[in-house]
């Protein structure tokens, strides 16, 4: 936050929005609130959304965020009790989308959580995805959400339903007058009046800072997790590397290969001591690196890796981890059921949109890695069944991370390093700190 904004707002900040309050995370079925079957938050489990929910929001308040854009989605009055003063004697929650909301806009996120800055829409929230609120005309649904605590409404273009609501008596021009100033003093924080235009020459001196892409390269090595390394397969050090063919491949393999040969062609031009072979038969070892993708519009989110998420040729993978040593990379953009991938792999690494380059600097130990799992990996798709929904990996039973062959579970927190023995080089105490604060 820190880090675009600075301490304090000026022409050197980008400002931030958080999103998306009062969390995402708490999903029926994981469906998503862009579509009618996943329009509402549940909350199956006492107390979950002020234990789990609003910690993040608190954090990124305290550090300065200067907006916050709530969710689609409307509190379902079928959750359990979360100890929040109820809407009325009958009802929890008021079930209209958060930006609709003034027990969470007004009661929780200014008052509660001491909130200073505006709100700003979701795309669409207040016409496309006005969720307990589609019986309103738009007029009605920009006043509520105007005296709920909204300030901007994101991709609303049409000027006139906001005239026509203060011509209709159904918003003050006060209310109105409070969103312009937050607007216009965030404008001048920036500097935004004085030269609103971009320097094209220094956008590139700034964006290609070597300092700055130091830093960014750190953060690449420093993010890679390091799940398995069977027998101290890793790191393939210039003394092992002396007698191996490694064969490599990506997944997908992209459009007449361009993944692959992409991924070869940054090896070789990045660490030429490694000799590559286009032949399986031919091959000591390989790396394989899987990059699955869900479609995020999908109405039926899947995170098994197979067709559903781009990965066509999962057999063809098996093949190459039971024909030689496999270094197995899993790019965990979601947390990938990986029960049929991960086994007959020889070394696991758990990757999050790093290049290449960071890759293979772990891989050939000019790197030791210290990354640890930002989330938990489920067992198996019963397992994300049987979910709490509202509850993170870390705390769901025993039962729900995955095990590897090394008795290790994949949970929040969880990463080797090379200068470690593996029983040692759990979660660094991270799973049991979190416990800790979310209980207390």
């Amino acid at each position: 936050m820190k880090g675009f904004q600075g301490e304090e707002l000026d022409k050197n900040s980008v400002s931030l929005t958080t999103k998306h309050f009062p969390g995402g995370g708490s999903r029926y079925l994981g469906k998503d609130p862009h579509f009618e079957e996943g329009n509402f938050n549940i909350y199956p489990t006492t107390g979950s959304l002020q234990k789990y929910h609003l910690p993040p929001f608190k954090a990124a308040i305290e550090a300065g965020t200067t907006s916050i854009l709530p969710y689609y989605a409307y509190p379902s009055n079928k959750s359990a009790n979360q100890g929040l003063p109820p809407y009325n004697e009958k009802q929890q929650f008021e079930e209209v989308g958060f930006i609709f909301n003034k027990a969470f806009l007004t009661d929780i996120l200014r008052e509660k959580l001491g909130f200073i800055g505006y709100v700003n829409s979701d795309t669409g929230a207040i016409i496309d995805m006005a969720w307990g609120a589609k019986q309103l005309s738009k007029e009605e649904r920009i006043a509520k959400a105007l005296e709920a605590g909204a300030n901007i409404f994101s991709g609303q273009n049409d000027t006139q339903p906001l005239i026509n609501a203060v011509e209709q008596g159904l918003v003050s021009e006060e209310k109105i007058n409070q969103s312009v100033a937050y607007l216009l003093t965030e404008m001048m924080d920036l500097g935004l009046f004085e030269n609103p235009y971009v320097e094209p020459k220094r956008a590139l001196q700034v964006v290609n800072n070597p300092e700055s892409k130091e830093k960014a390269d750190l953060a690449h090595r420093k993010s890679i997790v390091l799940l398995r390394n069977d027998q101290n397969l890793l790191p393939l050090i210039d003394k092992k590397i002396k007698d191996l063919k490694l064969y490599v491949e990506s997944f997908p393999a992209g459009v007449q290969n361009a993944n692959t040969i992409a991924f070869k062609e940054t090896i070789q031009k990045y660490d030429p001591g490694i000799t590559l072979t286009d032949h399986l038969e031919e091959a000591t070892h390989a790396l394989v690196w899987i990059t699955p993708k869900q479609d995020l519009l999908s109405k039926q989110p899947l995170i098994s890796i197979g067709s559903n998420t781009h990965i066509y040729n999962k057999n063809r993978m098996i093949k190459i981890q039971k024909t030689v040593p496999t270094i197995t990379a899993i790019n965990f953009s979601s947390p990938w059921l990986i029960q049929e991938i991960e086994p007959n792999a020889a070394a696991v690494i758990g990757t999050f949109g790093v290049n290449t380059e960071a890759l293979i600097d772990v891989v050939r130990g000019k790197f030791n890695p210290t990354g640890k799992l930002p989330l938990t990996i489920p067992a198996n798709q019963e397992a994300v069944a049987n979910n709490k929904m509202d509850v993170p990996g870390f705390d769901e039973a025993p039962s729900y991370a995955y095990q590897a062959k090394s008795g290790d579970k994949y949970r929040y927190g969880f990463g080797l390093s090379y200068n470690t023995e593996h029983k040692e080089a759990k979660s660094g105490g991270i799973c049991e700190f979190l416990s800790r604060i979310f209980k207390n």
